[in-house]
């Protein structure tokens, strides 16, 4: 289970993870918010709409959700992951700190990586460059990041995003 701030790189560590490790599993979380350029359905998430996600939380479908930013939803399908885990397999996570402290709940035995910046001002910069964000939504993001930033604690380890390959090959180093 991988968990950071806002515009650590999760997506991009997790991208590279499944480029050269083949052999672990990515679950695809499902959001309420629409894509960003470039993302694809099924690949990058699972883009439902929120009447759609209301019915997966009901029907208990969801491993773990939240809402994110306070603006959208995200969650991370059940069936899939606990098909793989049955099977042997080895599952990763790309989660927020909410959906992180529910599946410590669910699932206590997993690994919980934090991956962290390798400073403040680099996460700054990295969610600035990526100029998907308004200036409203990036404040909104770094005040959550803050907190995020805090939680690093309630991790079993902590991977810094220095070089994404690096980062992809010591998370991967975890499972041995």
């Amino acid at each position: 289970m991988l968990a950071g701030p806002t515009a650590v790189g999760k997506g991009t560590v997790v991208a590279e993870v499944r480029r050269h490790h083949p052999q672990v599993w990515v679950s695809v979380s499902v959001t309420t918010r629409p894509p960003r350029p470039g993302e694809r359905h099924a690949e990058h998430y699972l883009f439902v709409t929120g009447a759609e996600f209301d019915r997966m939380i009901a029907a208990d479908e969801l491993l773990e959700w939240a809402v994110v930013h306070g603006t959208h939803r995200y969650g991370t399908p059940r069936r899939p992951v606990e098909r793989v885990l049955a099977d042997g397999g080895r599952a990763l996570l790309e989660i927020d700190l909410q959906g992180a402290r529910q599946v410590r709940t669910a699932m206590p035995d997993a690994c919980f990586v934090f991956l962290a910046p390798p400073s403040w001002e680099e996460l700054v910069r990295r969610l600035v460059g990526r100029g998907t964000e308004s200036a409203e939504e990036r404040e909104r993001r770094l005040a959550t990041a803050r907190a995020e930033m805090a939680a690093e604690a309630e991790f079993d380890v902590t991977i810094v995003n220095a070089e994404v390959r690096q980062a992809a090959d010591d998370l991967v180093a975890l499972w041995g």
